[in-house]
């Protein structure tokens, strides 16, 4: 019997390999078509994804792995595997039952249509003009729909896109949560208006883009990315993505007249890779290799983007190497003026420049927008008026054309409906492990104020990285903090800042 599992769990090993190195193949060309390929590629390139896509599915929907894990999953049989081998089983299991009420060439079709409409989307961004993305992105809504259905769910709809990417989390959960952050942030939101404004003006100015790269270099060295098993590029969307344990890539954005938008993608994707780079090795190969959730993921990036570098004792050490770097445009601006400044509180319109304090309410829009598309409450052609409306309601401001609108993010070009929450659930996971790492690094402060940023990765890796899926995101912010998910620590954290900042 032992020899028999030992053959099955080996057989089960090298489909998972089989699996992995079909998808590294298809995030190098994912890559390179975000990176610069050639517009005439787009067609083609994006039919080769969508095969080898489709080979990928065809594999995890195979009798033969479905005999695999029907074997390695009884009772009898999982007591004997090991805790990697019984996770990984578990993970696949689950995606293989939910990929298996899929038929393979709806699949496929689908793989194919979101590969085309980011291209799609990407050029009605810069037109403006919504009519062009308008029908692929009603074929998206239409698929998720129909997979939604195949799935199963109870309560909304939208449950059984949203346990894609937050396991267990469903909209009953998710709607007091955002209540309660809305109810505290608006009124704060409201002070601040009322408030004296922080001076912005000197991070518009000219930022030559070469050293705004040499600093994205050398910031992402001081937080501990090893470039030994990665490299940063330019995109027109940041993001991060894992080929393999060797190579995790972090691709930002460099505005020459904006120097928050390079330094912050920076620190957010670089997050992102820190967690990637860091899962046990052991792991590696195997589907429990990423993050825990999108969630889980999303806080490591938002710890690094505002908890670390929106934090004044941070700019109290590394303002002095960014005026080395740019001298004159910011000679006469004091390190607590800049600190001001890239924490300034101001409604917008794009979510990737929102502030900490408004940011959530972005994520709001997006949510309430999703539900009703997917529920059939609205359709698509409603989109840019609804969220015009929107975005006034909520943030006091209204788009000027649908680039700087309901265009603006990349997410739903690329299927990811369902994703926007894991945002904010990011933001409040954040500051609950925060809270935790403050009390076990009673030098937390004394850390930031040298630039000494390495013992606060190592507690991120001691806790949250190494486990890569072992962990499910509830498992993980209870053995961190002792609670459940408390929205409470990211209130207090945004009240404190607007405190300081702002003096009401």
């Amino acid at each position: 019997m032992e020899t028999i599992l030992n053959e099955k769990v080996e057989a089960f090993k090298e489909l998972i390999k089989k699996i992995k190195a079909y998808n590294e193949a298809i995030n190098v060309m994912y890559w390179d078509l975000r990176t610069g390929a050639p517009e005439k590629a787009v067609d083609g390139r994006s039919e080769v994804i969508g095969m080898l896509s489709s080979e990928v599915f065809q594999l995890s929907t195979s009798n033969e792995l479905g005999e695999l894990l029907e074997y390695l999953s009884q009772p009898e049989q999982d007591k004997n595997l090991d805790e990697i081998t019984r996770a990984a089983v578990k993970v696949t299991k689950k995606d293989f039952d939910q990929n298996k009420k899929i038929p393979a060439d709806l699949y496929k079709e689908y793989v194919v249509l979101t590969s085309k409409a980011e291209s799609v989307w990407a050029e009605a961004k810069d037109k403006s003009d919504f009519s062009l993305f308008q029908p692929y992105l009603e074929k998206i809504v239409h698929f998720n729909q129909q997979f939604a259905e195949l799935w199963g769910y109870e309560g909304s709809k939208y449950n059984a896109l949203l346990d894609n990417y937050e396991q267990g989390m469903t909209v009953e959960k998710l709607d007091p949560i955002f209540t309660a952050l809305r109810e505290d942030l608006v009124p704060l939101i409201q002070k601040v208006a009322e408030a004296k404004q922080v001076e912005t003006s000197f991070l518009r100015k000219k930022y030559p883009k070469h050293q705004q790269e040499q600093f994205s270099k050398y910031i992402l060295e001081e937080m501990g990315y090893d470039f030994k098993a990665g490299r940063i590029d330019e995109t027109v969307h940041p993001f991060q993505i894992t080929l393999n344990h060797g190579d995790v890539r972090v691709l930002t954005k460099y505005e020459e007249n904006d120097l928050t938008v390079s330094l912050f993608s920076t620190l957010h994707e670089g997050g992102h890779a820190q967690y990637e780079q860091n899962i046990a090795s052991e792991l590696d190969g195997t589907p429990i290799y990423e993050g825990a959730s999108m969630g889980i993921h999303e806080s490591q990036s938002r710890f690094w983007e505002n908890v670390v570098g929106r934090n004044e004792l941070f700019w109290n050490n590394y303002y002095s190497k960014l005026t080395e770097m740019f001298p004159e445009q910011l000679k006469d601006v004091a390190v607590k003026d800049f600190y001001k400044g890239v924490n300034e509180i101001k409604p917008s319109l794009i979510r990737i420049d929102a502030d900490e304090l408004t940011y959530n309410l972005h994520i709001m829009l997006r949510y309430e927008l999703e539900k009703a598309l997917i529920n059939g409450e609205i359709s698509v052609d409603q989109l840019p008026a609804l969220w015009n409306e929107k975005m006034k309601d909520y943030l006091g401001v209204e788009p000027a054309n649908d680039g700087e609108g309901v265009l603006q993010d990349v997410h739903w070009s690329a299927g990811l409906i369902g994703y926007f929450p894991t945002y904010a659930l990011g933001n409040i996971y954040a500051a609950q492990f925060t809270e935790q790492m403050k009390k076990e690094l009673s030098n937390f402060d004394q850390l930031m104020l040298e630039g000494n940023l390495i013992p606060i990765k190592e507690w991120l890796d001691e806790k949250i990285h190494q486990y890569g899926k072992l962990k499910t995101p509830t498992q993980l912010l209870k053995d961190i903090t002792g609670e459940e998910l408390n929205a409470k620590y990211l209130i207090q954290y945004l009240t404190n800042k607007v405190n300081d900042i702002y003096n009401v």
